[in-house]
């Protein structure tokens, strides 16, 4: 899809906004905006905490494996992968206009990427037209000739895969994040939009003869050190949001123009729900029936990306977290202060979030079927009926929510646009 097009499906989202909620105002004590922002920061603390957590929950697992390969091994690092991602993926409602976030994403979320710059792929595979880096592999060449520049990648360090990502400007050069540790998990899924997601052999993390695919060594130091960067990335982050640190980004909101904060506040849930979810992720996707712009494209997870996708963006509104302890964080919300002022515009909108809720609930019970499982990569497929039906419905009800949203927040007069950016 044309680089303009997606740009321009941004700029819809920023301008259009939307969120979700499910049930749950708040009906107590009135609350303020000092309140709610206060609440907002820690939303975001508890949030990345946990993806952190989640992450070196990750690590653990994948050194496990690495000592020993074996396929159960390998499926247990596959299962804390997406246990990680629950909390990652609910985080990106604090995206699109904190910018400390917004200046950090991209080094663990970056997506659609060229596996080729990483390690081997099917002969037919083809990188994006016109990038340097896309058949590099740089699990393979402890060398890299980069346009006659030579690049010493005999040790795979942080240092290293960061200084490659992105490589020339391209965002489909990913070495780092989330969807680098996915693919050396899972491998290419080499299925189309039939069922079944890559199916990476244990085997390529094997040292000695048994082996597959040759650099089983290089590929076990990629990925311990993609973990390590993970971590450190999220560490950093939770560090940002955490309280009683002076000079970070939480203490600087906490002083600003709560107007201001609250837009940010509704910036950032309406970007994700339309301009993110509904077009990059899921129009994009469907309208092109490309597997490539499936957003977990080799590990089939995407279904529960976007489900937690919606549900961050229902957390921010409702002011309502559950923690991966099972725990819920619950405070004062952007549902409270509309509330407050006309009860209807809220109801309104909790009830349009909800049903966008309800439609991501049957993508998950779809893709999750016991009796022939339907992933996105199968939905978006051209001819599928179904699939177009279940996503349809999908991007409907976050073009409802978005004129709820809008609603919502013109009736606390905040201008989600008026960022201060």
């Amino acid at each position: 899809m044309p680089a303009l097009f997606r740009h321009i499906i941004f700029l819809f989202g920023f301008l259009a906004l939307t969120s979700i909620a499910h049930t749950d105002a708040n009906p107590g004590a009135k609350v303020n905006s000092q309140a709610v922002v206060q609440h907002y920061a820690d939303l975001a603390y508890a949030v990345y905490s946990d993806a952190e957590t989640s992450a070196r929950q990750l690590q653990i697992q994948l050194n496990r494996f690495l000592e020993a390969p074996d396929q159960q091994g390998l499926i247990a690092a596959q299962k804390a992968w997406q246990t990680a991602r629950i909390p990652y993926q609910q985080s990106e409602a604090f995206r699109f206009g904190n910018p400390v976030v917004d200046d950090w994403e991209h080094q663990l979320n970056s997506w659609p990427l060229d596996e080729g710059l990483i390690d081997y792929v099917a002969d037919d595979y083809f990188a994006a037209l016109g990038n340097i880096g896309g058949d590099l592999n740089i699990i393979a060449n402890p060398t890299i000739n980069l346009g006659g520049e030579i690049i010493d990648a005999s040790i795979i360090s942080a240092e290293l895969l960061r200084s490659l990502h992105e490589l020339g400007g391209s965002a489909a050069n990913v070495t780092t994040g989330y969807h680098a540790i996915e693919f050396l998990l899972w491998g290419q899924d080499l299925h189309g939009h039939e069922l079944g997601a890559g199916e990476r052999p244990y085997t390529d993390y094997s040292q000695g003869a048994a082996c597959s695919n040759g650099n089983c060594d290089r590929r076990a130091a990629y990925l311990r050190t993609v973990a390590s960067i993970l971590i450190d990335d999220l560490s950093y982050m939770v560090k940002q949001w955490a309280p009683n640190q002076a000079g970070n980004y939480r203490s600087q909101i906490l002083a600003m123009d709560k107007q201001i904060v609250l837009a940010r506040m509704f910036n950032g849930i309406g970007s994700l729900s339309l301009g993110e979810l509904g077009g990059e992720r899921i129009k994009v996707s469907l309208e092109a029936n490309s597997t490539e712009d499936e957003h977990d494209c080799f590990s089939d997870n995407t279904h529960w990306s976007h489900y937690y996708n919606g549900l961050g963006i229902e957390n921010v509104y409702l002011g309502r977290y559950q923690r991966l302890n099972g725990t819920t964080l619950k405070g004062p919300s952007l549902s409270d202060l509309v509330r407050q002022a006309k009860p209807e515009v809220d109801r309104k909108t909790r009830q349009t979030l909800s049903a966008t809720m309800a439609s991501l609930k049957v993508l998950t019970d779809t893709a999750e079927a016991k009796d022939k499982p339907m992933r996105f990569d199968m939905l978006i497929a051209e001819g599928n009926q179904r699939g177009e039906e279940i996503l349809s419905a999908i991007l409907k009800d976050l073009v409802a929510q978005t004129r709820a949203i809008e609603s919502a927040a013109s009736t606390i007069n905040i201008d989600p646009t008026a960022t201060g950016l």
